[in-house]
């Protein structure tokens, strides 16, 4: 393969994210596994892996890594921070035009970087490579266990981002046995959503099936897994996944069967704004309304789950939704008031356990393409949003978002 020096840069944005694209032992295995690939680390003072747990495998530390060949993050760059003429590496979040990252697009084509996105980058089939998404599962439903316990006095859990890693979270498990006969909703069937399972599992939380859920009474804690078919029709006709996906806006929820019998919601489905929300703010103030804890692990902001007015922060993870005056309130100041659970950056709460799982996906997925004799390839172009200070074919489609004027 053709000599390349990869910097994993100091992340920038505020609060600062402590995860990495690749742990000390995962950069001396790409080094070892890729013969010609140098990985260099910035300093950094907050990232999960010190400084020198890099050097002690031998790994070059230092404080700037400006001259190598890529550059590597996780979270958005902050636009000051960028070095023209350069590649770069990270979640940019530009692929949905969010608007508070259209400056950074701008920026990224004005300074003629070249931009990967780890979000596009896919298989043949379209199936993402590399992602945190279970590690957001599973911190998700851990808080959303916590934040039911905290709701109905029942029990203190030790916040995620005050273990050390997951081993130390499963310390916490045992004191979930005081749950009452309650129902947990889990939605989606991904990354997320079967880290969320992998949690109430471990709690042994029993499972059961979609039917029983609705139908039948527990003297334990039950949950059920439910998929896009359980909760949206079209017109009565037999369930087609592709259809749904291309006429998300063709369907209606009927999530409504699972709001009398449902107490603590854990929504881990991807969800496209065309599609359905999985109910309305009038139902919640229904007789028949049941949820009074919801994690919104996805945390789409007046999205799938109509009560996320906003997102949380880990230190503050919850909030109130009172449907009587429909305003946020704090967490847990009224029984009748909903609880919601939305923290958006759910993986940095466990960031040693993350950044191991993604690392080991970037070494078998992503940096045989990366590395390649005869240069970036296929899966390496479909997720190359610019180059030379244009937007690539692929994603013209944000050449408005981009516009100045």
């Amino acid at each position: 393969m053709r000599p390349i020096t990869i910097g994993l840069i100091c992340e920038g944005k505020v609060p600062p994210d402590k995860r990495v694209p690749l742990t000390p032992k995962k950069c001396a295995e790409a080094e070892a596994r890729f013969p010609g690939l140098k990985l260099v680390v910035q300093e950094s003072p907050v990232r999960c892996f010190s400084d020198q747990e890099y050097r002690s495998l031998g790994i070059e530390v230092r404080p700037e890594v400006a001259d190598c060949d890529i550059l590597m993050g996780v979270k958005e760059v902050p636009v000051a921070q960028l070095i023209p003429n350069k590649t770069y590496l990270f979640f940019s979040h530009t692929v949905k035009k969010q608007p508070a990252n259209r400056e950074l697009l701008r920026q990224v084509l004005a300074k003629n970087i070249t931009l990967i996105d780890y979000e596009m980058l896919t298989n043949e089939q379209g199936e993402r490579i590399v992602a945190f998404g279970r590690w957001a599962g599973i911190v998700g439903a851990y808080n959303a266990l916590l934040t039911y316990g905290r709701k109905h006095g029942l029990y203190e859990l030790k916040p995620a981002y005050q273990c050390v890693d997951m081993e130390d979270m499963q310390e916490e498990f045992f004191k979930v046995k005081k749950l009452p006969p309650i129902k947990i909703a889990v939605t989606g069937s991904g990354r997320v959503a079967q880290g969320a399972v992998e949690v109430l599992n471990l709690m042994r939380i029993r499972r059961v099936s979609v039917y029983d859920y609705l139908y039948q009474d527990f003297n334990e804690p039950v949950y059920t897994q439910l998929r896009s078919a359980d909760y949206n029709r079209r017109d009565g006709r037999v369930w087609d996944t592709p259809d749904f996906h291309r006429n998300p806006q063709e369907y209606e929820s009927t999530f409504q069967n699972f709001l009398p019998v449902t107490n603590l919601l854990i929504a881990c489905a991807y969800w496209h704004p065309a599609a359905p929300k999985l109910f309305t703010l009038e139902d919640t103030c229904r007789a028949h309304f049941r949820i009074d804890t919801i994690a919104d692990v996805t945390c789409d902001v007046n999205g799938s789950i109509p009560t996320t007015l906003r997102s949380s922060s880990i230190q503050e993870p919850a909030f109130d939704y009172n449907c009587q005056t429909r305003q946020l309130e704090p967490a847990y100041s009224r029984p009748n008031n909903i609880t919601v659970m939305a923290v958006d950056n759910l993986p940095c709460e466990l960031p040693r356990n993350a950044s191991r799982d993604f690392g080991r996906q970037l070494i078998d997925n992503v940096l045989p393409h990366l590395v390649h004799a005869h240069g970036p390839d296929e899966v390496v172009e479909r997720a190359t949003i610019a180059r030379g200070g244009q937007l690539t074919e692929r994603y013209q489609y944000l050449a408005d978002y981009v516009a100045v004027g």
